[in-house]
C-alpha cells in the first residue's frame, strides 16, 4: 500500500512536470509525500491511535508542508532549477525516461527509505510516553528552528538586489554554510530517537542515517558548494571559515 502510493504520487508529479517543463516540481512533492506517507501510515495503524502516533505525525506534517511552501515560493518565476535543467539539456532523447526513474522513481524510494522511523512509530502504537520521545521533540525542535530560520533568513537576503552574487553569512548562516541541511537532517535524529522509544526502533537508524548521508555527500552540500564556488568569488573564504554541517564558532578570517 506504501509503494503504490508513493509510486502513484510521484508518477502525477512526474506528468505535471512533463507538461510544465519543470522537473523542479520533485523538489516541492519532496515534503509532500512524507506528509502524505505519516497519514496514510496514521490511518493503516491497528488499533486507536496513541500519543506518539499523534506527535510524530504532527511533527512530519508540520515540516513537510513548511518545506513544501517554502520551496514552492522560493522558485515561483524562476523557471526550473540548474541541476535539473543541466540533466535536460545532458540526456537528451532520454530525457524523459531518465526523469522518471532517476528523479521521480529515486526521490520516491528515498521517501520511503527516510519515512521508515515514522512508518514503524504509526504502524507500532504503544501506551505512555518515554523520555526518549521528550529527548527526541526537543532534538526534532532544534532541527526545525535551523532550518526554517535558515531559510527565512536566507529569502530575505536575496530579496534584496543588492546581495546578488554576494556570500550569505549572516545570522546562523555565520555559524554553519548549510543552517538549513543541518536542520534537516537534525529532525529525522530526532524523530529516530522518539522511534528508539518502541521495541526494535533502532532498526530505523536507516531513516536518519540515509538523509544524512544524503546532505553531506551526495545531492545537497556536495552540488550546490560547487556551483557557489564558480559564481560567488567570496565562497571559498567563507568555507575556509565556517564548518560546513554542524554549527560552529567561525573563524577570524571569517569574510567581513
Amino acid at each position: 500500500m506504501v509503494l503504490l502510493t508513493v509510486f502513484l504520487y510521484m508518477s502525477l508529479f512526474f506528468l505535471i512536470a512533463v507538461v510544465r517543463k519543470d522537473n523542479s516540481l520533485a523538489d516541492i512533492a519532496w515534503g509532500g509525500g512524507f506528509v502524505l506517507l505519516a497519514f496514510l501510515s496514521f490511518y493503516l495503524a491497528p488499533g486507536h491511535a496513541e500519543a506518539r502516533q499523534v506527535l510524530v505525525t504532527g511533527l512530519v506534517t508540520l515540516w513537510g508542508l513548511r518545506l513544501a511552501i517554502y520551496i514552492y515560493f522560493r522558485n515561483l518565476g524562476r523557471g526550473e532549477d540548474y541541476r535539473y535543467a543541466k540533466w535536460r539539456e545532458d540526456w537528451g532523447k532520454n530525457f524523459l525516461l531518465r526523469s522518471f526513474l532517476q528523479v521521480f522513481m529515486l526521490q520516491g524510494a528515498l521517501m520511503v527509505l527516510i519515512s521508515s522511523s515514522v512508518l514503524f512509530i504509526n504502524l507500532n502504537p504503544a501506551r505512555g510516553l518515554t523520555i526518549l520521545d521528550g529527548l527526541g521533540l526537543v532534538v526534532w525542535g532544534t532541527g526545525f528552528f535551523f532550518e526554517s530560520v535558515g531559510d527565512f533568513q536566507l529569502f530575505q537576503f536575496k530579496k534584496d538586489p543588492e546581495n546578488k552574487g554576494k556570500v550569505m553569512k549572516y545570522g546562523l548562516w555565520r555559524y554553519t554554510r548549510h543552517p538549513n541541511y543541518f536542520g534537516e537532517a537534525t529532525m529525522w535524529w530526532g524523530i529516530f530517537l522518539i522511534a528508539m522509544s518502541l521495541d526494535t526502533g533502532i532498526i530505523t537508524l536507516i531513516s536518519p542515517v540515509t538523509i544524512t548521508f544524503l546532505l553531506l555527500k551526495v545531492s545537497g552540500i556536495p552540488m550546490l558548494e560547487k556551483k557557489l564556488v564558480k559564481s560567488q568569488p567570496g565562497y571559498k573564504r567563507y568555507m575556509e571559515n565556517t564548518s560546513s554541517f554542524i554549527p560552529w564558532f567561525p573563524g577570524e578570517d571569517q569574510v567581513s
